[in-house]
Formats: C-alpha cells, structure tokens, sequence
C-alpha cells in the first residue's frame, strides 16, 4: 500500500475493552498489539484488514473523527487516539 500508518476514524476516541456508548466502565487502550486486537475480537476494524497491516508492518491509529481538528491533532502528535502497532502495549 505504501502508506506509513493507516488513520481510522470512528465515534469513540480509541479502542476499547467493551462498546463506551453501552459499557461505562469500558477501559481504553493507548497502545495495543495486532495480536491482541485479533485474539480478543476487540472490533477495530475487519479482521483481515487488521491482519493485512499486521502482516505488513502498517500501524493503525484510531480516533475520534466527530470532534473537530482531531484529524490534525492526532497527526500531530496530540489529541486521544489508539495505536495498534507489532509492539503491542507499552
């Protein structure tokens, strides 16, 4: 695909252990691993999507795109967004 990461907005500011809007208690991740997202069904995206950017190295960063300037924050390095990289949690 030749792209550094793959930017993808949602209506929660990240990925969660449980749906936020049906769950209060949801914890959030700031970092996460493919396969934790994989083995955990934590539904960032489709499966084989998440293990398309596993297999080729491509980050996923999540966030919310409802909040206006997010998109700019979050590619700036600030604002509240979730990462899943090979790394996994730091």
């Amino acid at each position: 695909m030749g792209c550094d990461a793959l930017f993808k907005g949602t209506s929660v500011d990240g990925v969660y252990d449980a749906d936020p809007k049906l769950t209060p208690g949801a914890t959030r991740y700031d970092s996460l691993g493919f396969d934790r997202v994989l083995s955990d069904n934590l539904k960032v995206m489709d499966a084989s999507a998440v293990a398309l950017c596993r297999d080729n190295a491509i980050p996923i960063v999540v966030f919310n795109i409802r909040e206006r300037g997010n998109l700019g924050k979050v590619l700036a390095g600030a604002g509240s967004a979730t990462v899943v990289t090979s790394q996994g949690e730091a």
